[in-house]
This record gives C-alpha cells, sequence and structure tokens, in this order.
C-alpha cells in the first residue's frame, strides 16, 4: 500500500461502509440517500463521503439488461446491497432482500421458493460469498429454479466467475461479474478526487 503525506481521499470496501458515516463531516446527497459511503475526499482535513457504488453498478447493469428482465432478487443486505436497492428504485424496478436473517422489506433463503424465481428474473449477489479466498462458498439459493429468463450479476469480480455465476449459467442464465463496475467505480473516484 502507498499512502502519500496529504491524500486526496481514499476508498472504503465492506464491511465499513455504513459504519465511516459517523467519522464524516460531510455527505454527497446521494450517498446520504443510499445510507452508505465508498469515496472519500479529504479537504482541509474534512470528510466528505460519496457512494460509487451507484454509478458503477447502474451504468454497468442497464448495459445488460433486456425487457423480459422486471423484478429483481437482492441477495445480501449490507452497503452495497443499499447502492442496489436505491438504483433499482431509480429505475422502478421492483425487489426482494434476501439475507440469512429475517429483514425489513425482505425474506430468508430458506423462503425462496419456484414461484419467486419465475418471477423475479434478474439476480443480484451484493455480499462477499465466493470471493477470494473463500472461491469454493456458494450462495444457497435454489439454483435448480433458474433459468435462461434470468440474468445474474455478481458484485464480486475476484474470481472472474463465481461459483453462484457458474451454477447460474450451467442453468442457462445470462451472467455478468463485477469487473466492469470495478473499472467504472475507480474512474468515479477519480473524478471525485480530482474535481471536487
Amino acid at each position: 500500500m502507498i499512502l502519500t503525506e496529504n491524500p486526496d481521499g481514499l476508498n472504503v470496501t465492506i464491511p465499513y461502509k455504513e459504519k465511516i458515516i459517523p467519522y464524516l463531516h460531510e455527505i454527497d446527497p446521494i450517498a446520504q440517500q443510499v445510507g452508505a459511503v465508498n469515496c472519500i475526499t479529504i479537504r482541509k482535513g474534512r470528510l466528505k463521503g460519496y457512494n460509487t457504488d451507484v454509478i458503477g453498478f447502474e451504468e454497468s447493469l442497464l448495459k445488460h439488461l433486456s425487457l423480459r428482465h422486471k423484478k429483481a432478487l437482492i441477495f445480501g443486505a449490507g452497503g452495497a446491497s443499499l447502492a442496489v436497492r436505491y438504483v433499482l428504485q431509480k429505475h422502478h424496478v421492483p425487489f426482494l432482500h434476501v439475507s440469512r436473517n429475517e429483514i425489513n422489506e425482505g425474506i430468508t433463503y430458506g423462503d425462496l421458493t419456484e414461484a419467486l424465481f419465475n418471477d423475479y428474473t434478474i439476480l443480484i449477489n451484493t455480499t462477499p460469498v465466493g470471493m477470494y479466498p473463500d472461491v469454493n462458498d456458494l450462495l444457497p439459493i435454489p439454483y435448480g429454479f433458474v433459468s435462461d429468463k434470468h440474468f445474474a450479476f455478481d458484485m464480486i469480480y475476484n474470481p472472474e466467475k463465481t461459483k453462484f455465476l457458474t451454477f447460474c449459467e450451467k442453468e442457462g442464465a445470462q451472467i455478468l461479474n463485477g469487473y466492469e463496475m470495478l473499472i467504472i467505480q475507480a474512474e468515479a473516484s477519480y473524478s471525485i478526487f480530482t474535481n471536487s
């Protein structure tokens, strides 16, 4: 890691995207609405938070969706899921959160049914399940309900194809990892650091 004496900013990753907020002096309106921060500028000792997950996810997702993809299942309930939720609401895409524990406006993995998979054809993994080095970990969903009607998006980019994407692809789903999203986010962070 290279640190400069006076950095212009920094990026934040899981599990700190929500925990960092109380330490900031100011929050960009989009990050405020999302409730998570993953990019921070430092100006004269003042910290301002932004969320580049939103732009990265939005631009990457919209390039690949088709008209048949109308509803989404969001796997996970952490900071990344909040950005996904924001983008889906912005584009009027109904969604349902799926988590290990019961949460408001959501269900658990044990509640997933074939009927839900028939109705919700966008599958989005916002968890670190399957990320390097734990590449054999698998999101606990009923993959037999996945079909060629589905679009599976994994925010993970290392490995290139997680077990989640591998199993979804095997069932005929269109798949996309988080690499393109990462590049878009990096460009957004650079722009924030140099223009804010």
